[in-house]
């Protein structure tokens, strides 16, 4: 495969990349489209398109889940689990001997760094490599009923999966669901955003080149309109995982509830990061600016709401808007410090909260305006951003911006930052910086999140379940208890006396 720098040359001149796919990918190949329809994929970097993808149908829809479908009933479901694992395990070679062109790809997709997209790829590869050694272990339990009787349980396949891939994750989102659902024995038919389809693409036929067999892996591209809800709805997908808004995800329960149809939602959240009096202040500080710039904060888990002890708080401030106002913004290729929003309507909402705040009179100690690329002036910018001393119900604290800004709320004591930390409607993560450990797993305890980070935000990987409480969604993804949202448990009790 190309090398990164020959890719971005090879982007630089032409403005595109010629290893991109279009089409569809169904029962083992790209496939033409029911309509020869199209649309534009944009570069966030430039604000301009780069290249064109297949614009899906109900129809072709149909086609996915019903190859899907045969694949799980004929193939895949009965496979032993052993062989399962060597193809996902090969599948995690493949994507890092592929890490360049799906960075690349998913930097230009999405925007972000092109550090940032190859740790995701990594990430991806790993997340294979996990499920890959747990398809054979997944094992049933059995019951002391007497000596009359032997009773266990088996964990089954649920069947065919719809995965919704958010557009600020792609390739990350993909694997985290792919993954585990194949190693469980199921199928897949995935439908990217609208924005960010590539990588999903190459992912599935990635897999189908690892020994995937054709139809247990398959990819619509198109409007959420149009490709998302006639596969949320469809009568013969047995389970869906749905990552993004609230709003959605309350449209994709109701099509779920008309088919009883299993649902995971992972919908965002407002996450706190509490930085106590006694912590390690270089630590927090480190800490606290990567959980809210990385990806420019476009993360579900993003740690948006810094919930800080008094005793500190100006200084701390201070340190943290220095910092920065030293972050240097510009395209994703130039592994900048901090890229662009995905889309200019994106960008403009981002906007609107902070200039929404200054008009009520906000104290905006750093950023707060739209910029662009230095060297292009190009782009959906928007400049890191500090709002200080927040009420705890003011918009800025409540609703999630989803982008580079973060919102300071200071707290009288511990015991008031847990009442701040909890003032929300979200609960998906939240941080904890102090060197007292015995109050650092009290506040572990008392905040309504499904994670807790203490003393490193984004600490653990795969192994970690994730997924939020209150509206933030619910189930869990990646470790163990994700590979349990495949899958059906079914109880057999005998009488052999």
């Amino acid at each position: 495969m190309p090398a990164a720098r020959e890719l971005i040359a090879e982007y630089q001149a032409t403005g595109t990349l010629k290893a991109l796919p279009l089409g569809h990918f169904i029962d083992g190949r790209f496939t033409q489209p029911s309509h020869n329809r199209t649309m534009e994929s944009f570069d966030p970097g430039r604000g301009e398109a780069f290249a064109r993808f297949t614009a899906g149908t109900a129809e072709d829809v149909d086609q996915a889940v019903q190859s899907s479908r045969i694949a799980f009933e004929t193939v895949w479901r009965d496979m032993a689990p052993a062989e399962r694992s060597r193809i996902l395990l090969k599948a995690s070679r493949l994507i890092l001997e592929n890490l360049d062109l799906l960075a690349v790809a998913e930097t230009l997709d999405s925007g972000k760094a092109l550090q940032e997209a190859e740790g995701d790829v990594r990430g991806a590869a790993r997340a294979f490599e996990y499920y890959a050694g747990a398809c054979d272990k997944l094992q049933g339990d059995s019951f002391p009923l007497g000596p009359n009787y032997v009773g266990y349980t088996v964990h089954e396949p649920v069947g065919v999966t719809a995965q919704i891939i958010p557009w600020n994750f792609p390739i990350s989102t993909a694997a985290r669901g792919f993954a585990p659902a194949l190693a469980a024995g199921c199928t897949v038919v995935a439908k990217p955003a609208e924005q960010t389809p590539f990588t999903a693409l190459l992912l599935a036929k990635i897999l189908h080149d690892a020994g995937l067999p054709a139809g247990v892996c398959n990819v619509v591209t198109g409007t959420g309109v149009e490709t998302g809800a006639p596969l949320t709805a469809h009568p013969d997908v047995d389970h869906i995982t749905f990552t993004g808004s609230v709003q959605t995800g309350k449209a994709v329960m109701k099509a779920a509830a008309d088919e009883i149809t299993r649902v995971v939602l992972e919908l965002g959240g407002k996450s706190p990061v509490v930085v106590l009096g006694d912590c390690d202040r270089e630590q927090a500080l480190s800490g606290v600016l990567g959980a809210i710039y990385e990806n420019a904060g476009q993360i579900c888990s993003a740690g948006s709401r810094l919930v800080i002890e008094k005793s500190i708080h100006a200084d701390f401030v201070a340190e943290l808007v220095k910092r920065t106002k030293a972050l240097k913004l510009g395209h994703g290729l130039g592994n900048p410090d901090v890229g662009p929003v995905n889309s200019a309507e994106h960008l403009a909402k981002v906007a609107g909260f902070v200039d929404r705040a200054r008009a009520r009179g906000a104290d905006v100690v750093t950023g707060g305006a739209i910029a662009a690329d230095p060297e292009s002036s190009k782009g959906w910018f928007y400049q890191p951003t500090i709002v200080d001393s927040v009420a705890a119900g003011d918009e800025l604290a409540q609703e999630e911006i989803f982008g580079p800004v973060l919102t300071v709320q200071v707290a009288d004591d511990a015991d008031h930052a847990l009442a701040l930390a909890n003032d929300c409607q979200y609960g998906l993560v939240a941080g904890v910086y102090t060197s007292n450990f015995a109050k650092a797993h009290q506040l572990a305890r008392k905040i309504d999140a499904g994670q807790i980070y203490i003393n490193e935000y984004f600490a653990g990987g795969i192994e970690v379940p994730f997924g939020g409480n209150k509206k933030s969604g619910f189930g869990r993804e990646k470790g163990l208890e994700g590979l349990k949202s495949y899958c059906k448990t079914k109880s057999i009790a005998a009488r052999i006396g």
